[in-house]
């Protein structure tokens, strides 16, 4: 079977995208125009202290490689420190975060699939850099649209 996405797809380090949104840098190697849509690949650095809230996608997959830091995840309902070089796995549809638990900034390299991730992201960019930062309705509104949610405790 033939695909309609070249598998030659490269980028120079140049020309990828850098996103900030959160609090977090986000450097788009792959997005959904590389893949034809199947997956988006970044690398995203979260500063001591940082990371997102609790959240579920009920669009796509997520995997994450430790590369720098101190990380800590959220899975089944319970923190646990993840060594650098260490995968996790959260499947769409399960209620999962990160953070960094340490000094130095935490580098994830992040897959999602399908692709569109990487547009989520772009448009929390643009709201965090609003005069007087986000507002928090606007950002729930926007995840929704994403299948993105934030289930409380």
């Amino acid at each position: 079977m033939k695909s309609e996405t070249p598998w030659t797809v490269t980028r120079d380090p140049a020309g990828m995208e850098i996103v900030e949104a959160f609090g977090d840098k986000a450097v788009f190697h792959l997005t959904g125009e590389d893949t034809g849509g199947k997956f988006c690949l970044f690398t995203l650095e979260t500063p001591p202290g940082g990371g997102p809230p609790p959240h579920c996608h009920s669009r796509e997959d997520e995997w994450f490689l430790v590369r720098e830091g101190s990380a800590e995840f959220l899975l089944n309902g319970e923190w646990a420190p993840v060594p650098v070089g260490s995968s996790v796995f959260a499947p769409m549809g399960t209620v999962h975060s990160f953070r960094n638990a340490g000094q130095t900034p935490l580098i994830l390299t992040i897959q999602t699939a399908p692709a569109g991730f990487e547009r989520f992201f772009g448009e929390m960019a643009a709201e965090f850099q609003k005069q007087g930062g986000p507002d928090m309705a606007e950002v729930v509104r926007i995840s929704e649209g994403y299948g993105i949610t934030y289930p409380q405790p």
